[in-house]
């Protein structure tokens, strides 16, 4: 464990949820509690944007349930897509696909494992 990962968090996390069509309560409440999971971690950027979840209106859709996350990390943007058959289904699969979006940017944001010079066969001094 670095010094970094211990300590007071200092993310700041906006991200609305919007909902179109029949969508209960609690499946937004379970939907926003899935998504502050995934980006409650320590050492990112203030993270902001919005969930937008349908469910469709025709009964004969195999997969009534669409989800779209447009969430800024930083400076970079993180789009997720999942259509599911049911609420809780897309909010599992919608944490799991954006959780994994912002590991991709966290591991490319951090650079402690940068090494302090590039590789003499990169540019850089050969050391001695």
């Amino acid at each position: 464990m670095t010094a970094k990962d211990i300590g007071a968090r200092g993310t700041t996390v906006a991200v609305l949820i919007r909902a179109d069509g029949e969508v209960g309560r609690e499946h937004l409440a379970y939907l926003q509690e899935k998504v502050a999971a995934a980006v409650d971690r320590p050492g990112l950027p203030p993270v902001n944007g919005e969930v937008r979840v349908r469910r469709a209106s025709a009964h004969h859709i195999e997969l009534p349930w669409s989800g779209r996350t447009d969430i800024r990390v930083g400076n970079d943007l993180v789009v997720v897509h999942a259509r599911e058959a049911s609420a809780r289904e897309l909010a599992d699969r919608l944490h799991d696909r954006l959780r994994s979006a912002v590991e991709r940017v966290a591991h490319r944001i951090n650079t402690d494992r940068r090494a302090a010079a590039p590789p003499p066969w990169r540019g850089g001094r050969p050391q001695k």
